[in-house]
């Protein structure tokens, strides 16, 4: 009798005991707020654990589209934000949601188009390669998803002077999803297309399609990385969110950004520490 009453109580022991290591592991994580096309890269899949084995944080990633990454941060459902929208960011800060911005990385934007280049744009900056493509009504495939690659996009046609909405024809096609099928869609359609420069080189059947356009400072994507206000959101665990960023801006952690390559090209380059806000 003693002894079936010492089993049970070793089993709600143990019951107990991996209920608290339960919890003390999801303690231990938290919630990263980015994009698609952050995910999609690659580039978190190589950095977590990394981060992981050095701090023993589990990062949960939450990956939306760049005009919906900041609605779960608005509710306090995620622990930190990196995201490659400045506006958006800085407002989210002064807005007292976010603490403090950082950049971290950037990369960058390329005008993919036909090796036949029928609006003769190669090598031109990308406001006068925009204006041609308008003028000739060549083909050229928009994302049109509303994604941070979609919002660039837009930018730039009112850098170039044009006002897309009321230019656009039969040429001005949208694909309205991701980026590998707007890559997909131009191939198809022989037509110009803007890409971030890493969904380009993991693009495979690329047709009759070539960089027509790179270079320009114009095309700079930059990446910054925020804290959601712990003092808005009590249930934000700022101790182990600020361990992460922390580890991202610091030598160690911009190292390994800059580790990060596909089929031995570097797809993003670390800038952190040279402005903040």
């Amino acid at each position: 009798m003693i002894m079936g009453r010492l089993s049970v109580a070793f089993a709600l022991f143990c019951g107990l005991t991996a209920g608290v290591a339960a919890s003390a592991a999801e303690d231990r994580g938290i919630v990263l707020a980015t994009t698609t096309a952050t995910q999609e890269s690659g580039l978190l899949d190589y950095l977590l654990p990394i981060f992981h084995d050095k701090s023993g944080i589990e990062v949960t990633v939450l990956a939306r589209r760049a005009d919906e990454v900041l609605n779960g941060p608005r509710r306090g459902e995620a622990d930190v934000v990196l995201m490659h929208a400045r506006p958006q960011e800085e407002k989210f800060v002064a807005d007292g949601l976010g603490v403090k911005r950082f950049d971290v990385m950037y990369n960058d934007y390329v005008l993919i188009g036909p090796k036949s280049d029928p609006a003769a744009v190669k090598g031109k900056d990308i406001a006068t390669a925009l204006k041609a493509i308008e003028a000739k009504g060549a083909p050229f495939v928009t994302r049109g998803d509303r994604s941070g690659t979609h919002a660039a996009e837009l930018a730039l046609w009112i850098v170039a002077g044009i006002d897309i909405a009321a230019a656009k024809g039969a040429w001005y096609r949208e694909a309205g999803q991701g980026m590998a099928s707007a890559l997909d869609a131009a191939r198809a359609a022989n037509a110009y297309v803007l890409s971030d420069r890493g969904s380009w080189i993991a693009f495979r059947d690329r047709g009759d399609l070539d960089v027509v356009v790179e270079g320009d400072k114009r095309l700079l994507n930059q990446y910054g990385v925020m804290l959601v206000n712990p003092e808005k959101f009590p249930n934000v665990k700022r101790e182990l969110a600020q361990t992460f960023i922390d580890w991202l801006i610091s030598p160690e952690g911009q190292a390994a950004i800059a580790g990060y390559k596909v089929d031995g090209q570097q797809l993003f380059f670390p800038n952190a520490g040279k402005s903040g806000g």
